[in-house]
């Protein structure tokens, strides 16, 4: 790992939060692509996973989403679960901004693709239970977008137009909808 990601990863830990903003930006930016120095963190970060402090969880969620395409041990596969589950904690704002982000682990190979594939449909039939459920099939839905946009695998757009066919209120599956008019 170069000293300026060294640097990205102390700083994400200051306390002037300009600082630590900066910071995350530049490492999502770097974690866009495949790098080298993933292991580098991972352990640390599958640790902060259940870390006490929420922004830390939700940071950790967030950068190891993004460093799934750079893991050709194929670890996400075991850590999945550790990761999936922030996308169930208790600070609402912690739990969307991993599950926006986890989409990204469908990036990284087929495996990971249909693991993300299942848990997305999993979650978008179950959360009706949920707090917020309108808000996380939204972000489902992004997600699927998201995920179809980079690898155009028509699978992945009949999943979605499939959940989004389920949705019963009328309101909520023209605004789910909307994110897959143009394609």
């Amino acid at each position: 790992m170069d000293a300026q990601v060294q640097r990205y990863f102390k700083d994400v830990e200051s306390k002037n939060k300009e600082i630590q903003y900066e910071a995350y930006k530049n490492i999502l930016t770097e974690t866009e692509k495949e790098v080298s120095w993933a292991y580098e963190v991972w352990d640390q970060l599958v640790e902060e996973l259940t870390s006490r402090n929420p922004h830390k969880r939700s940071r950790a969620a967030q950068f190891l989403a993004h460093l799934a395409v750079s893991d050709p041990e194929k670890r996400m596969i075991k850590d999945f679960s550790k990761l999936w589950k922030v996308t169930k904690d208790p600070k609402f704002v912690t739990a969307r901004h991993s599950l926006q982000s986890i989409w990204r682990v469908g990036l990284a190979g087929d495996e990971q693709q249909e693991l993300i594939l299942h848990h997305v449909t999993d979650r978008f039939i179950d959360c009706v239970d949920e707090k917020n459920y309108t808000l996380i099939r939204y972000d489902l839905i992004q997600g699927l977008k998201h995920l179809y946009d980079k690898v155009q695998r028509k699978q992945i757009k009949q999943i979605a137009l499939d959940l989004i066919a389920r949705e019963e209120d009328s309101k909520y599956q023209k605004k789910y909808a909307m994110l897959w008019r143009n394609t």
